[in-house]
């Protein structure tokens, strides 16, 4: 048996009705006890999002997912959002990690440090770095060693902004853990921002399942009362429950006729709401008070409430639990039926009765506390500036600890109390890049939109240009506001010693000015960057020399970059991590010594940052498996607001899409998002997209389209400036200008890439320069050795075998010469290696170029000339079961959770098998598999 730590639901839902007999969520079942099993299995981890209306059911899914858990000797970690407690930073995380906290010695010193700052276990501040997700990961790790484990987060939508940060940063790194992360929301709201899956959607029941829920609830119901019931419910269990409840005995045996009945979410309030009239004004007074306090208020314990509510307290929770409304849960907390309860007591109250119970409330809070000052500030009944001040001054310390989002809450309500005009602009616009940073960016958008209709205070003015341009650029993909509103506001924080923001803004000020001007190229950027060039940090100059005009100004990057974050503590800020971030993303030199910078870092924005990096880096180094994150991604990012990023990770798997040279696809993706990029100039993706479609050109042997493509962004021995990413086509151009027979304007290149010292850039610049070279001396027949040398000197480029992609088309060229000099026994072993190296990537147009010349030198393909199909090795029976799953469509993670296999084995047999049954791709399995029958 397993352990289980429970906290109480605020919704009990279709759980207290139904029992353990689920009616009506067949799926649902089928997809959790998959999820616990690959948990229990070793499989791996994996996380899903219920997502419904109130009532729908998604408690009792929890508690099913609970119970069924606890069976089979899980640890069970629950804990459910508040909305009164949604300024409480870290609260739900508390509520999952304090059981564990026992084993937290385990953890390293920072580690646990930063831990128990965010959980309120030390007093003060952290001493600097924000490592709660990277904490919180590794508790879950320890426990993870002894059982397998299942964290259940109930009402995501009202968990605070923190703790959703860090569920979310877990979310992404769970996957070789035996771990289960199961969560509930709404689907109203902003729940899921940033949050890096998609939902399950639990429907309404069939009016089968809801007839049989019906009956089984409520037997005693006429056959037309029923009709009815099921009929308004629309499939809602909390309305199949709660209906019958309010009718009169002549109702529910069909005596008198239903009334009308209202649109089912108003309905349900208005249940609740008639209940609570027949309370007094004590019971409501309880009431009022547990729904604005929330479950842990006061830190008083489970009954705070009693002293809360006077002598007549436990008459009214009498009177409370005998509605139906409310009931005491083990810890002695007054819980409510249904979160539509809590709604509804608070809009049952007066404006007057409201405030009094914030009153209440605020003195039981200690003095300073984030939650004390919200009471107070929806207890006062006119602006005032002492509340509002205390409010900023709170709002600044949640920000240090690293909880932005709550921090931008309390500052915007102190906005909103402030008398003074200049110190209410000066509040929003603090709001607006906490919430920023927070990864709050509609929020901030809101906020910078308020901050335009009134004038802005000269002190606070390059703060608030800073808000304007995260927006725009984010959010609004309009990058106009970073040339005109950027280059001031650096000349205003680098114009005297002073800093009033610290260095911090003018880097990050500096570094939002450098993204903009390398997606667009627009020279209004260039000189601002180089006029305040003398005013930021080496690592800020260095991010501009990749970028600048790397040709003329990027040599040495790559091994100052490494020194740098040899050098840099995971302490130093988020700032300087982000340009060291987008310097390796020039030089191609993302590597995990980087990524720790960030293991603490969660806010959607820096992980948005990150997964970027990523996604990039696995085109580059033959990851291509991961192709379809970057379509999740981009969902995330656009339901988030970040819409240019929701771009980006559209325009990164353009990438993979042209090196398998899927054109259909590429045209979908392109007809996506090259009109949003055109309207905002973004060079970066255009220009980009133009050699994309090159490079599709050439995976289809259309080497003079791929040539007059190239030729747009380069002209033969040119390495123009504007193209900070010039590499990539370099090579491109080389190999359409040889396979076109313009051998001179090859060699041309070559020279210039050697000319400019592009060996020194980086090792995949060297790499492409010497693969480069190799084939443009490949087209000169007459000097074999030379250009043997020459292939011989790419493949001894170190770490060469990282450019998976470019080392099997370099290969392909090779054994391409090799056959045509009729040296076939060598060209057999580079071609297979290019060949292999294609199947894995699943770029089939390559491979079946390798094919072809294999076939020329007269050599047999893996599969074609004996397996499979053709008679030749035999698939071995699980090969073959693997096999028939593919055939019908399914996932390799699909197939490893019928087979109980994990991902990579499953990909790792259907590398033996593509080439037995002599094909290159999944499509083709079913034919072959149907030849295979036939023989």
């Amino acid at each position: 048996m397993g352990t289980e730590y429970r906290k109480q639901s605020a919704s009990t839902g279709h759980g207290e009705y139904g029992g353990p007999a689920l009616v009506g969520r067949q799926r649902e079942l089928l997809l959790l006890e998959r999820a616990l099993d690959g948990a229990r299995s070793g499989t791996g981890g994996s996380a899903v999002v219920l997502r419904g209306e109130p009532g729908i059911g998604k408690t009792a899914l929890l508690d099913w997912a609970a119970a069924r858990a606890f069976g089979h000797g899980f640890t069970v970690l629950r804990a459910v959002g508040v909305e009164a407690e949604v300024a409480s930073a870290f609260g739900v995380l508390d509520q999952v990690l304090r059981p564990l906290l026992a084993g937290s010695g385990a953890l390293p010193g920072r580690q646990r440090v930063a831990l128990e700052y965010a959980l309120g276990l030390r007093d003060g501040l952290p001493p600097g770095g924000f490592m709660v997700g990277a904490a919180a990961l590794a508790l879950l790790a320890e426990e993870a060693r002894r059982r397998p484990l299942l964290i259940l987060v109930d009402d995501l939508h009202c968990v605070d902004p923190s703790s959703k940060a860090v569920l979310a940063f877990l979310h992404q790194r769970i996957g070789d853990l035996p771990l289960v992360m199961l969560s509930t929301t709404r689907p109203d709201g902003s729940a899921l921002e940033g949050w890096p899956t998609h939902p399950v959607d639990v429907e309404a029941l069939s009016g089968t399942d809801a007839r049989a829920l019906l009956r089984q609830w409520h037997p005693e119901l006429a056959a037309t009362t029923a009709e009815r019931v099921v009929d308004e419910a629309a499939g809602n269990p909390l309305a199949l429950a709660e209906l019958p409840r309010q009718l009169r005995q002549e109702h529910q045996r069909g005596i008198a006729p239903l009334p009308e009945r209202l649109p089912l979410g108003e309905r349900l309030e208005r249940l609740f709401t008639e209940r609570l009239r027949s309370l007094s004004a004590e019971p409501m007074r309880v009431l009022l008070l547990t729904a604005l306090g929330g479950d842990e208020a006061a830190g008083q314990g489970g009954g705070w409430w009693r002293a809360a509510g006077g002598d007549g307290a436990e008459m009214a929770l009498d009177r409370i639990e005998a509605s139906g409304l409310a009931r005491l849960d083990h810890a002695g907390r007054l819980v409510f039926r249904h979160p539509l309860v809590r709604s509804a007591v608070i809009a049952a109250a007066s404006e007057a009765e409201r405030r009094a119970a914030h009153r209440t409330l605020a003195g039981y809070e200690p003095e300073g506390d984030a939650r004390r000052l919200l009471h107070e500030a929806s207890a006062a009944e006119s602006p005032g500036e002492p509340l509002a001040a205390r409010l900023q001054e709170a709002g600044s310390r949640l920000a240090l600890r690293g909880a932005d989002a709550e921090g931008a809450l309390l500052l915007d309500r102190a906005a909103a109390l402030s008398t003074d005009a200049g110190n209410r602009a000066r509040r929003l616009t603090l709001a607006a890049v906490m919430s920023a940073r927070g990864g709050r960016l509609p929020y901030t958008a809101r906020l910078v939109e308020e901050l335009k209709q009134g004038p802005v205070p000269a002190d606070i003015a390059p703060l608030f240009a800073y808000a304007v341009v995260y927006v725009d650029q984010s959010h609004h993909m309009d990058f106009e506001s970073s040339f005109t509103l950027l280059p001031r506001a650096l000349a205003g924080l680098t114009a005297t010693a002073a800093r009033p923001f610290g260095d911090d803004l003018a880097e990050q000020a500096f570094f939002k000015l450098l993204l903009a001007t390398a997606y667009t190229g627009d020279p209004r950027g260039r000189r601002a960057l180089e006029a305040h060039l003398e005013h930021v940090s080496p690592a800020a100059r260095l991010c501009h020399r990749a970028w600048a005009d790397p040709p003329r100004t990027a040599h040495g990057v790559e091994s100052e970059l490494r020194s740098m974050v040899e050098r840099m503590t995971n302490e130093q800020d988020t700032g300087k991590s982000w340009l060291l971030l987008w310097t390796a993303s020039a030089v191609d030199a993302a590597d995990c010594g980087l990524w720790r910078l960030f293991a603490g870092q969660h806010a959607f924005a820096t992980q948005g940052s990150v997964a970027k990096a990523r996604a990039y880096r696995h085109f580059l180094r033959g990851r291509w498996d991961t192709a379809q994150e970057c379509l999740r991604e981009a969902d995330a990012a656009a339901e988030a607001g970040y819409h240019s990023n929701a771009l980006l990770f559209r325009h990164y798997y353009a990438h993979f899409l042209a090196g398998r040279g899927d054109e259909r696809g590429l045209r979908e993706v392109r007809a996506r998002i090259e009109p949003a990029a055109a309207a905002a100039r973004m060079r970066f993706v255009t220009d980009q997209l133009t050699h994309l479609g090159a490079l599709a050109a050439l995976a289809h042997g259309r080497h003079e389209e791929a040539y007059g493509r190239l030729r747009r962004l380069m002209a033969p021995g040119e390495l123009p400036s504007g193209l900070p990413w010039f590499h990539l086509p370099f090579f491109d151009f080389v190999l359409a200008a040889v396979r076109c027979g313009r051998g001179e304007e090859a060699v041309a290149h070559v020279a210039a890439g050697r000319a400019a010292r592009m060996d020194e850039i980086s090792g995949h610049h060297a790499f492409l320069l010497a693969a480069a070279d190799a084939l443009a001396a490949g087209a000169e027949e007459e000097d074999a050795e030379e250009a043997e040398a020459r292939f011989a000197a790419a493949y001894a480029v170190p770490g060469a075998d990282r450019w998976v992609f470019d080392l099997a088309r370099l290969r392909l060229a090779h054994g391409s010469r090799l056959r045509r000099r009729g040296r076939r026994a060598e060209a057999d072993d580079v071609l297979r290696a290019a060949y292999h190296a294609f199947l894995d990537l699943r770029a089939d147009p390559w491979a079946e170029q390798c094919r072809e010349e294999l076939r020329a030198a007269g050599r047999a393909v893996d599969g074609a000339a004996g397996g499979g199909a053709t008679g030749g090795e035999p698939l071995t029976p699980q090969e073959l079961r693997i096999a028939r799953l593919v055939a019908t469509g399914l996932t390799n993670k699909e197939i490893g959770v019928e087979l109980r296999l994990s991902p990579r084995t499953v990909a790792a047999h259907l590398y033996k098998v593509f080439p037995k049954l002599g094909i290159t791709s999944r499509a083709a399995v079913a034919r072959a598999l149907g030849d295979l029958t036939e023989v």
